[in-house]
């Protein structure tokens, strides 16, 4: 927001769970508040039962950053699913279309099923992935039966990546854990005192979306629906959900310490500390820069 306020940007949703318009408390979006200060794009814009992906992302990203760019706006992509970056960056690869049979067969599947079969037809994949991730292994499963290719071939192919398009200043926050987890934890109270507990109601009596859709994986969900379907209390629910937020930051911490490329910033600081950061960083890439952007290179 600061970021937005002081160069007139436009801030670009790049959190999978935000996308979503059935969860506003529980995934942490902008209020409208918030929205009203700065422009907003690609959050709460999915309905819950559609198909969405990161290449959906993507190519929307792609669009919204090229009309910022058109305004004169600096496009600021905020979130933490690497996925969604990456494939804005790199580019995604040229997978054909699953034949809908086969991904039905397979997403019928139990985990383990769908593991053993992914070592026969895609040893690699199977070796890779972590036995319990359903939607990558499903997703590896379905690419090899349906195109006759493991993924990781159709990977190192990809296209459409911006990365080389515009000059990019990264800033990865990485704070202390301690002061992570008691945000965490805080959070996770005022996400429940504000109502986010309705919003999971809300979402468990829809009967057009499927009870494997994306949103209802969202941290949270599972947890406060135990609370409201009566498998446990209000405090268990709350400690559940604290808890897969945790284990879920600190997955992504990692993540985003080791897998962006050295020269993308890390910043240890705390929220105000890494907001004046941030701002100082921006300006001392700008000031870095040629006077007159090279043709074709906007910023992001």
């Amino acid at each position: 927001m600061a970021l937005a306020e002081s160069t007139g940007g436009t801030i670009i949703n790049a959190d999978s769970a935000q996308v979503y318009a059935e969860l506003r408390l529980l995934t942490a979006r902008p209020s409208p508040a918030e929205e009203a200060r700065a422009p907003h794009h690609l959050f709460g814009h999915v309905a819950g039962g559609d198909d969405y992906s990161a290449a959906r992302w993507a190519a929307e990203a792609r669009a919204v950053i090229a009309i910022a760019h058109r305004q004169g706006r600096l496009p600021i992509l905020v979130g933490g699913t690497g996925l969604y970056l990456r494939t804005l960056l790199d580019g995604i690869a040229p997978v054909p279309a699953i034949d809908p049979a086969i991904r039905a067969e397979i997403r019928a599947l139990p985990v383990a099923e769908a593991q053993r079969a992914l070592a026969l037809f895609d040893p690699a994949a199977a070796a890779k992935l972590n036995p319990a991730d359903t939607t990558r292994v499903a997703r590896a499963l379905e690419v090899v039966r349906s195109t006759g290719r493991p993924l990781a071939k159709w990977q190192r192919a990809r296209a459409g990546g911006i990365g080389d398009a515009v000059s990019l200043h990264a800033l990865v926050l990485l704070p202390p854990r301690d002061w992570l987890t008691e945000r965490i934890d805080a959070r996770l109270l005022a996400m429940v005192a504000a109502g986010a507990g309705e919003e999971v109601r809300a979402l468990l009596a829809r009967d057009d979306i499927p009870a494997n859709a994306p949103v209802r994986r969202a941290i949270g969900v599972a947890e406060l629906a135990g609370w409201i379907e009566g498998r446990w209390p209000r405090a268990d629910a709350i400690a559940r959900a604290q808890l897969a937020t945790r284990q879920y930051a600190k997955r992504q911490y990692t993540w985003f310490r080791n897998q962006p490329p050295p020269a993308w910033h890390r910043c240890e600081a705390t929220e105000t500390a890494a907001r004046l950061a941030m701002l100082n960083s921006f300006s001392a890439s700008l000031n870095r820069r040629q006077p007159t952007p090279p043709p074709g290179l906007p910023t992001a």
